[in-house]
């Protein structure tokens, strides 16, 4: 695509953009309380905003420039914190984590693939440098201490010389019968043929006869051929196999490649442009038109004295340093404007004192009868979209493109590098800025003179007060760090370099393996709206949790502007059986977001930083460094052992519990601005103290056995990576049928079994087959259904699965319970009475 396309793109993604914030600003004032129709408002606003933030995604990575990718970036980050708001709001509405769309998608005729989460090019892209930096490093400290994870390399156990002998005996022996046997079956078929030579020799052979057959054997064989040519077609029309060249790349796809590497590079090179223009322009401008910007607010500030002294008869106070100085009197007005706000001022001050003496003071009790009326009114007012944070921001980047991109000539500028015009405007106003604090302190001396001349004044009253005042603000910002001292810093000697040496010495900061989100392979849940329907509550599919990682782990960790303002989300429990990818997830995040990856398990953490004091300093410096190299990911792996209800005997000597009572503490200390996520994978979390458990992970996602759809994608795609090739003779939709109840780990673990090196080199003249891949599995034991029941009804038991029932089943029981005592209470109440 040209620089054309993606400006046309742009400026339509912007119109739908503009359309979404008019029906947002309807919607926000009115009231609701249906609640299905609440969450279709909800769901087409989340699917909308996710095709904008697509389209978005797309235009920032291509666009060459400068100063529209800095808007875009900011409309982005607004759409993406937008994104996880009303995701919030509907789990807040349906109190659970999945949502189903399908009928909303089939309205808007689209797929459920338009509904996948991108993850921004650019939270990789723009430290691309300081991410392979830390990485050499991390490799060089690994190295150096012997720590490097070794390359997976075959295993050769020695045997003894006799056995190595007969094996070599062996496999010689079975060699030479081969041998023999393909020579007696040479011989024996000679002797056939000469036997066959001599019948045939004595009858005559008929031409004709002879002709039929091998006429009979060609046509039958092309026919045989035509027919599966034609069947083949057939379902790749149908749309039941895929087209010959389907899982090749193709030649567009690689030129398209090349030229988005092309334009990556006309971006930096835009980029390296614009940010030496931004320098250079405002050197000129403070060269030629810094004097007369200087001139000019002089003689407006000089009226203001004269216009202040005739109609108050009193020279001004000059406004502070801190107040922003003739800034605040002076902003975006003329002077006519300047004397009228003068003189509006003074007619506000005397209505004021005049109310203050006429004011009188209201009873108690007509207090409380508002506050009793307006709790009423809140309670008769429906369900309303709480206030967005990343609306207004959206507001102004739209308003700023319909003012200087919309209707844009830009016939002029086709590389689609800097505009000048635009730099010398936001210049102008920083000079300017630059140039009034020069000229406030020249004439706050001028004042100074003036009013020493004409009124005889002297400013020591005023002096004194400030002195006062500075003296107070001193006091208060002693106490303040007296409070803050009790938080020390227990490694204030000491550079982050050092510790960080330190973590990956002692095996608590790992190295993250190279996984990207779109790796963990699964399929959508296509039946969750219909299930619902029918009170049937539905298990996620595999993209359903691949969609929640993406919103809660990876989109606030990879942008700060959005990390500050989204809801925010510190802790992230993944439950499930093993094998089903927890783990997997927890590297994905760190993959897309470049993020270090701290490993506080049980198991890892046992020995290490003995006693109270150990512990205290060990969680110092892992939050520490985290906090300086964010984004950070902080896993504890079988994070049930640190919740134990009972620990058992066997790993007593582990210290398991050591640190249930300090993560609460962690979680406290993190701020919005500290893009730290604490992740826990767990396949028992049975085991653990439930209430505890619940404290500390704020988000708690159940990672399901896959179904029968993402068995299905997970078996071919996986085969197809190991070499394998998918022919007729591997039934694949059988193999998904009877592998109900495996994970991806059993999958992964029977294709790498079966498809050995030389079974790869058969595949042309022996194709797979399902029965070798059910062969390797018979001695795995899957996820049986009481597992997968056992995971629910633990999930049943949370807040969130708590507040789930009682929604669906006793909520509006419970509460028509409690309005009947209530009811029974005011009869006896009354009986009483009379």
């Amino acid at each position: 695509m040209s620089n054309a396309m993606y400006n046309k793109m742009w400026h339509q993604t912007q119109e739908a953009l503009e359309s979404l914030l008019d029906k947002e600003s309807r919607n926000v004032m009115e009231s609701q309380s249906n609640q299905v129709f609440i969450f279709q408002m909800l769901a087409t606003f989340y699917i909308k905003y996710v095709q904008i933030f697509r389209n978005l995604e797309d235009v920032y990575d291509q666009i060459v420039h400068p100063q529209k990718r800095i808007l875009i970036r900011k409309i982005l980050d607004g759409v993406m914190g937008r994104v996880l708001e009303l995701k919030n709001e509907m789990v807040e509405l349906e109190l659970t984590e999945f949502h189903y769309f399908d009928d909303i998608l089939q309205d808007l005729k689209l797929a459920p693939q338009q509904l996948d989460i991108p993850i921004p090019k650019y939270f990789l892209k723009e430290k691309l440098e300081v991410i392979k930096g830390r990485e050499k490093i991390l490799a060089q400290i690994l190295a150096d201490t012997g720590l490097k994870i070794p390359d997976k390399k075959y295993t050769v156990k020695g045997i003894p010389l006799e056995e190595a002998v007969k094996l070599i005996q062996i496999a010689e022996r079975a060699r030479q019968g081969r041998l023999r046997a393909m020579f007696m079956k040479q011989i024996f078929l000679q002797e056939h043929r000469a036997k066959q030579a001599k019948v045939l020799g004595e009858k005559v052979a008929d031409v004709r006869v002879a002709a039929l057959r091998i006429q009979k054997v060609w046509r039958g064989f092309h026919q045989c051929k035509k027919t599966k040519k034609q069947r083949e077609e057939e379902m790749i029309f149908l749309g039941m196999k895929p087209p010959p060249l389907f899982n090749e790349v193709s030649a567009t796809v690689i030129q398209a490649e090349k030229v988005s590497s092309l334009r990556n590079e006309v971006q930096i090179k835009h980029e390296e442009n614009y940010k030496e223009a931004l320098v250079t322009i405002k050197e000129d401008l403070k060269l030629i038109e810094g004097p007369d910007i200087k001139e000019n607010l002089q003689d407006q500030i000089r009226h203001w004295f004269i216009e202040c002294r005739n109609l108050t008869g009193t020279f001004p106070e000059y406004p502070n340093v801190e107040e922003g100085g003739s800034a605040i009197i002076f902003s975006n007005k003329t002077p006519q404007q300047v004397t009228e706000d003068i003189i509006a001022n003074q007619e506000e001050e005397e209505k004021d004192k005049k109310k203050a003496a006429k004011k009188p003071k209201k009873p108690k009790k007509e207090k409380e009868k508002k506050g009793t009326k307006e709790k009423t009114k809140e309670e008769d007012e429906g369900w309303k979209m709480s206030p967005s944070v990343f609306l207004p921001t959206m507001e102004e980047g739209n308003n700023v493109y319909k003012d200087l991109w919309k209707n844009k000539d830009e016939s002029w500028n086709f590389p689609q590098d800097y505009d000048p015009e635009l730099i010398k405007q936001e210049k102008r106003k920083e000079l300017e800025s630059e140039i009034r604090v020069q000229v406030d302190e020249l004439m706050r001396q001028e004042l100074k003179n003036l009013k020493l001349a004409v009124d005889r004044e002297k400013e020591y009253p005023v002096k004194e007060a400030k002195k006062k005042g500075g003296k107070k603000e001193k006091k208060g910002k002693k106490g303040r760090k007296g409070k803050r001292g009790k938080d020390k810093d227990l490694t204030a000697d000491r550079t982050i370099e050092s510790l960080y040496k330190e973590l990956v010495e002692e095996g608590l900061l790992i190295q993250a393996l190279k996984v990207n989100l779109c790796d963990y392979i699964g399929e959508y849940s296509y039946l969750g709206t219909t299930l619902r329907q029918v009170s049937i509550e539905p298990m996620p599919s595999l993209l359903d949790v691949r969609q929640l990682i993406a919103l809660y782990g990876i989109l606030p960790l990879g942008s700060a502007a959005v990390h500050e303002k989204a809801p925010l989300v510190k802790s992230l429990l993944l439950a499930g059986p093993s094998g089903v990818g927890k783990k997997m997830l927890v590297h994905a995040i760190c993959t897309e977001t470049g993020a270090n990856l701290f490993n506080l398990s049980a198991a890892n953490i046992a020995g290490k930083y003995p006693g109270k004091n150990g512990l205290q300093m060990m969680l110092h410096v892992v939050v520490k460094v985290a906090r300086e190299l964010q984004p950070s990911v902080v896993w504890i792996g079988d994070t049930e052992k640190t919740f134990y209800k009972k620990v058992p005997s066997t790993e007593r000597m582990i210290e398991p519990k050591r640190l249930k009572k300090q993560l609460p503490k962690i979680l406290r200390l993190l701020k919005p601005d500290d893009r730290i996520l604490i992740v826990g994978t767990t396949q028992r979390p049975f085991d653990a103290e439930l209430r505890s458990f619940c404290k500390v992970y704020q988000k708690i996602i159940l990672v399901p056995r896959p179904d029968y759809a993402s068995r299905f994608v997970l078996w071919k795609q996986i085969i197809q990576l190991n070499g394998g090739v998918i022919t007729n003779a591997l039934n694949v939709s059988c193999l998904a049928k009877v592998t109900d109840g495996f994970t991806q780990g059993h999958i992964v673990e029977a294709v790498k079994g079966v498809l050995t090196d030389r079974r790869i080199r058969q595949q042309t003249y022996k194709p797979l087959m399902a029965v070798e891949f059910i062969a390797k599995l018979t001695s795995m034991s899957p996820v049986y259904q009481e597992e997968e029941e056992s995971f629910k009804n633990w999930y049943a038991k949370t807040p969130m699965g708590k507040k789930r029932a009682l929604a669906l089943t006793g909520g509006n029981t419970e509460k028509e319970k409690e309005k009947g005592k209530k009811k029974e209470k005011k009869g006896k109440k009354e009986k009483k009475k009379k």
